[in-house]
């Protein structure tokens, strides 16, 4: 019997062979299924069910032996579609208020700045770009991390579509990226690459750096479950320097942020005070 056609997902979920099957892909890819939502298993499942495979064996070892099949089960169970300046206000917002802000309040432009979860790039290379606009330190780059390894060789490669450029300003187009394949793809300028520094992490399982300016974890943690969610967050606030800013995606929200040590600073946006000041 196939286990995705099983009317019960519970059932389904706590299957022996299933546990066994996380148990082998959590060793070769770092991922614990077992911190996500019930909306991931399904995509487990439903992948199984798309390559027609009924035995978790048959499953796992079809990931293992083939780089091509383990890409395709990364990809879509951590979703890593983007685009430059996804949600531009938010950018902006980022543009416009927060780094000036945090340069007035360190005194200086060595400001440090991490996108979590950076998937292929295009959310890093957008940070990295304000932050040349910014004036910031070209010596404290953009850390990127993710636990994909596809996904960060294609980040650090920095070669796009056309249609995930969309929100790109065209002054920005212009300075920062060059053009190839009649304009259908783009790749980044060797000043922005050398903004980033790119690194794999574990998010649940690893230890953060601290005294972070600015996160941006965005569209990751909402797959997670709620204990895993809160544990994350938990980290992040610790990750961050005092005025630090947080920025989740715009589907999200932190509802015990005060009980995190965090302060609500706007839409999908936390702070850490600074101690002494209202």
């Amino acid at each position: 019997m196939n286990p995705a056609a099983s009317g019960d997902e519970s059932s389904t979920y706590n299957d022996p062979g299933y546990e066994t099957f996380k148990q082998k892909i959590k060793k070769i890819t770092g991922l614990d299924l077992n911190s996500y939502k019930n909306q991931i298993h399904r995509r487990v499942h439903m992948l199984m069910q798309r390559w027609a495979i009924t035995d978790y064996s048959k499953y796992f070892e079809t990931i293992e032996k083939d780089d091509k099949k383990l890409r395709e089960f990364l990809d879509y169970l951590t979703i890593n579609v983007s685009e430059f300046f996804r949600n531009d206000a938010q950018w902006w917002k980022v543009r416009d208020k927060l780094l000036p802000e945090l340069i007035k309040l360190r005194g200086n432009k060595k400001i440090k700045l991490w996108s979590c979860g950076c998937a292929t790039g295009e959310e890093p290379y957008s940070l990295a770009i304000l932050s040349i606009v910014a004036g910031l330190d070209p010596q404290v780059p953009v850390l990127a991390v993710d636990i994909d390894d596809g996904a960060r060789a294609i980040a650090q490669k920095g070669q796009y579509l056309k249609r995930q450029l969309m929100n790109v300003p065209p002054e920005y187009l212009s300075k920062y990226f060059s053009s190839s394949n009649g304009g259908e793809t783009y790749e980044v300028s060797k000043e922005v690459k050398s903004r980033v520094t790119f690194k794999k992490m574990n998010m649940i399982e690893d230890k953060f750096a601290d005294a972070f300016d600015l996160i941006l974890c965005r569209n990751v943690v909402i797959y997670f479950t709620q204990d895993t969610k809160t544990h994350l967050y938990q980290k992040f606030t610790n990750a961050l320097a005092p005025g630090g800013y947080f920025l989740v995606g715009s589907t999200e929200q932190i509802f015990e942020y005060k009980t995190l040590g965090l302060e609500n600073a706007g839409s999908f946006l936390y702070r850490k005070p600074v101690p002494g000041r209202a």
